[in-house]
């Protein structure tokens, strides 16, 4: 694990969801793979690119999915907000924000894809 860690220059730090999701989109999700999908995005939305990539990003994600799910492990804990850059500029674009801290949330988040 501690060799795996060290070979990925941002483990365990913030991530690059927009260009993640620009990279995902230019390759396939035109050809179909979003359209009309219920996309999940597990993430605590800390992003180390540009907040404007990310809002722009998911903007194209939400025009093509049937529904954008943002799950947050943060989410569950009491007195969360999502102040992050990262969230502020993907919330926007969000249809369901639910919590990923426990099996119970899980639980919950596969009812929200049943009844998206």
């Amino acid at each position: 694990m501690a060799a795996s860690g060290s070979a990925i220059p941002d483990w365990s730090g913030v991530t690059r969801i927009g260009e993640v999701l620009k990279a995902f989109l230019d390759r396939w999700g035109q050809r179909g793979t979003a359209r009309g999908a219920v996309v999940v995005i597990c993430s605590d939305g800390w992003e180390r690119g540009g907040t404007d990539l990310l809002a722009e990003q998911m903007g194209r994600l939400q025009r093509l999915a049937h529904a954008v799910v943002w799950v947050n492990p943060h989410k569950g804990r009491v007195g969360y907000e999502p102040l992050t850059g990262g969230m502020q500029a993907a919330l926007p674009s969000v249809d369901h924000f639910v919590a990923g801290h426990s099996l119970a949330a899980f639980e919950q988040l596969a009812g929200v894809i049943t009844r998206a």
